[in-house]
Parts: structure tokens; sequence; C-alpha cells
């Protein structure tokens, strides 16, 4: 279950950076863009961190 979860967030994580480019390329909103990013990097940060081996 502990897989699943962690692998819908990294799917989650890539979708928000996709997004985050989209929005500043195409539709030039800036602050949003660099927003998803970043909640893009500390959702995978937290993937990292869940599933480093101790």
């Amino acid at each position: 279950m502990s897989d699943a979860i962690l692998s819908l967030a990294v799917i989650a994580a890539a979708a928000l950076i996709w997004g985050g480019v989209r929005l500043i390329r195409a539709a030039h909103e800036g602050r949003k863009g660099w927003l998803m990013i970043v909640a893009a990097l500390v959702l995978f940060a937290n993937v990292l961190i869940v599933a480093w081996p101790s």
C-alpha cells in the first residue's frame, strides 16, 4: 500500500512540474507556475524522506 501511495505522489509531482512549466510559458502566470513547481519539489522531497533506506 505504501508503495502505491509513493508512486502516486511521484506522478502528482511530475504533473505539478509539467503544469507549472506550462503556466509559466503559455499563460504567463509566473507566480502560480513557480508555486506549483515548489509544491512539486516539496512533495518529491517528502517521498525521498519516506522512501530513504534506514
